[in-house]
């Protein structure tokens, strides 16, 4: 199944400031996921951001809560983005079918909002390079589960082009700079 342009949207769940340094290669996780913000928004994709519990978590990170700044965040108690009830109302109202998903923790919120999109109907698109946990088996582990579940998994880059899906246009050569 090709994931289209038009029928996308973007989730970045829960990238947060105390817990972001306990996450398994986190250096590599900020630099990939604001690749993938940058290019999504360079297809013009809108997106959704939560939070879980800022109190004791944290806004977003730093590095990437600047290329987002025109995004509030949806602030959240439960693991599952599926389960605030001001997020189902923000998806509904963005209409789309596939939608791209980024964050932490992999095997906690990822996993069980995954899983919750795939049984509302949407299609969960979980970019394995812009996800992970503390522990890199509960990673993989999520991922093997997702997979199970139906989610499609890609990655940062190969969902860039395939969003872009022609060469030589303007949309191309904005994703080309950020991938080299």
């Amino acid at each position: 199944m090709r994931i289209n342009i038009e029928e996308s949207a973007v989730l970045i769940i829960d990238i947060q400031e105390k817990l972001f340094p306990h996450i398994n290669d986190h250096n590599q996780l900020a630099r990939n996921t604001e690749i993938l913000i940058k290019g999504l928004k360079s297809l013009e994709l809108p997106f959704l951001i939560t939070e879980q519990y800022v109190k004791g978590l944290g806004s977003t990170i730093p590095v990437l809560s600047n290329v987002l700044q025109e995004y509030s965040a949806i602030e959240k108690m439960s693991f599952s983005c599926c389960d605030e009830l001001s997020f189902g109302k923000e998806l509904e109202k963005l209409n789309k079918k596939f939608i791209i998903i980024a964050g932490i923790e992999a095997h906690v919120c990822v996993l069980q909002t995954a899983i919750d999109l795939m049984e509302k109907g949407y299609q969960a698109v979980v970019i394995e390079d812009c996800v992970s946990s503390r522990s890199e088996n509960d990673k993989n582990i999520a991922i093997q589960r997702m997979r199970q579940e139906g989610v499609i998994i890609s990655t940062y880059e190969s969902i860039l082009f395939e969003l872009t899906r022609l060469s030589g246009t303007d949309k191309f050569k904005a994703i080309s700079k950020l991938v080299k």
